[in-house]
């Protein structure tokens, strides 16, 4: 499919800039809404789930939190169409609104033991809500973008909105972290988390005001001043044999291999950390901070290198790292924080034991704290509270254990560095991925066309990777248990890679169907 040839009005510098800068603002703040969920799962699995059951209520969370990337291509349909009809400003204006107010009010939300089942049906609900908004929001912003930029220079200038996402990462982890240490640990636990949801609506704020300055497109606003937009961009989009080609092999030979290397290298990575490794808090969104911080240029890096040598080689190399590399990483971060390996500081260890009375001065909490240090400067800390009843025939509840891994300085930079080769595979495959998607489409229905692809391979491949991730782990882990309670072997010996094989599975599909299928075009010369 050609693409209607259209002139390009020329743009100075200055005003490029502001609509980077504009554009990229507003799409860093919607990706901090709908990431702080994701950082704060953890905490949120006990604030909205029963506590009876903590890896159901994790897994309920996260599911939560998936449902938020499973509407997110109905979300690039309406608004897409939306976008197409009656401009590319207004549009992602709505989506910003719709975001901010969503994130917002899951803040305010009570928890489960004041409402019970109304609060994680509320949260769903606002989480459909953010899905949807954010579904508009990435193609238009990159739509816009990408119409103001000048010919052979697409991949470096959409390369800055391709760094506002893990910048929402960041973003979302620096707020969340510098609210903890403010409020303390206890106090974060109970309200302090609602802090960072609540001061979404500052943020939003600030980018709607901004964004109400922007003007149209030049790209649009030329097709709508000569009557040549598209009356049903849905009908063209996917109801054309040519174009529907088009959305498919977008999907399958890019954006769902691209999708699950980006959840895995910075959202699966952190919760693996936390999860599998156990190591503390602060210390772990302070590993997944700096590494993102230190790759973030490369975004801008490989958007702009692949102006030059074209795209598909740049996102297949990231695709191809991630299948290869995966397993090998994660085994060395398991090591990194396996105490088996360790030399244990014997006479450090400290065992300090507390007993709470329930008020009927019957039931009582033991509260057992263990502390130990090993010779390379780990630190370890098990807390475990044991409920014990009054009443002898009631079945005793199992203890609550908290394990805590503080790592010492020289594996604390290894792991940093793991992450880091991790958040370098995801700036591969995109920081070319929006220049290589408005190249596909014509004007008249870019919006909705790149939306679409885009949406259902980071939304739904990418957005489930830390629920099936964990639940592959959960599955292998019960099994585990099952065998050795049973006197036999574990079953799967390294359980805590086994939710590698759900990115990498569908990172080599997308490989061998970008290799076979995709253009190697470096700019869209052909296209406009």
């Amino acid at each position: 499919m050609i693409a209607e040839p259209i002139s390009k009005p020329a743009t100075g510098t200055k005003t490029l800039l502001s609509v980077i800068g504009a554009s990229s603002l507003g799409t860093l703040i919607e990706w901090y809404d709908f990431y702080i969920f994701g950082s704060l799962a953890a905490i949120l699995s006990t604030q909205f789930f029963p506590k009876d059951n903590p890896t159901a209520a994790l897994l309920s969370t996260l599911a939560t939190f998936a449902a938020g990337f499973i509407v997110r291509p109905f979300g690039a349909l309406v608004f897409g169409r939306l976008g197409d009809l009656v401009g590319r400003k207004y549009t992602f204006l709505v989506t910003l609104v719709l975001m901010g107010g969503s994130t917002f009010f899951i803040g305010l939300i009570p928890g489960y033991e004041s409402i019970g089942y109304w609060a994680p049906l509320l949260v769903l609900i606002l989480r459909l809500v953010q899905g949807l908004a954010l579904g508009g929001e990435y193609g238009g912003a990159a739509t816009y973008v990408a119409e103001y930029a000048p010919e052979g220079r697409r991949g470096y200038y959409t390369s800055f909105i391709q760094t506002t996402a893990t910048l929402g990462l960041f973003v979302s982890l620096g707020v969340i972290v510098a609210t903890r240490q403010i409020v303390g640990v206890e106090e974060f636990a109970k309200w302090g988390w609602r802090i960072p949801f609540v001061l979404s609506a500052l943020l939003v704020g600030v980018s709607i005001y901004i964004r109400l300055k922007m003007a149209e497109s030049p790209l649009f606003s030329k097709l709508k001043s000569e009557g040549k937009t598209s009356k049903n961009p849905l009908a063209e989009s996917f109801g054309k044999r040519e174009n529907l080609k088009m959305v498919l092999l977008a999907l399958f030979g890019a954006t769902m291999g691209q999708g699950v290397i980006w959840y895995t290298g910075q959202f699966y990575a952190l919760s693996f950390i936390q999860k599998a490794c156990n190591v503390e808090f602060v210390q772990s969104n302070i590993i997944v901070a700096v590494a993102l911080l230190i790759a973030t240029p490369f975004f801008v890096v490989f958007g702009g290198w692949s102006d030059r040598i074209g795209r598909k080689g740049i996102m297949l190399a990231g695709m191809a790292l991630g299948i290869m590399t995966y397993r090998p990483i994660y085994q060395k971060m398991y090591s990194l924080t396996n105490l088996k390996e360790k030399q244990e500081m014997t006479d450090q260890t400290k065992v300090d034991v507390k007993r709470v009375l329930a008020p009927n001065n019957a039931d009582s909490l033991i509260t057992t704290t263990t502390t130990k240090v090993f010779a390379d400067g780990t630190a370890y800390k098990e807390v475990s509270k044991q409920t014990l009843l009054a009443e002898t025939t009631a079945e005793t509840p199992k203890p609550e254990v908290v394990k805590t891994v503080i790592m010492s300085t020289s594996d604390l930079i290894m792991m940093i560095f793991l992450v880091l080769l991790q958040v370098l595979y995801v700036t591969m495959v995109y920081g070319p991925i929006a220049a290589f998607l408005v190249e596909l489409f014509p004007t008249r229905i870019r919006y909705t066309s790149m939306s679409l692809p885009y949406h259902i391979g980071n939304g739904v491949f990418g957005g489930l990777v830390p629920f099936i991730a964990t639940a592959l782990v959960a599955t292998a882990t019960k099994a585990n248990e099952t065998a050795v309670a049973a006197g036999n072997a574990p079953v799967v010996p390294e359980a805590y890679l086994e939710g590698l094989w759900y990115p990498i599975l569908v990172a080599s599909v997308c490989f061998v169907i970008g290799l076979l299928y995709l253009s190697n075009r470096a700019t869209a010369a052909n296209r406009e």
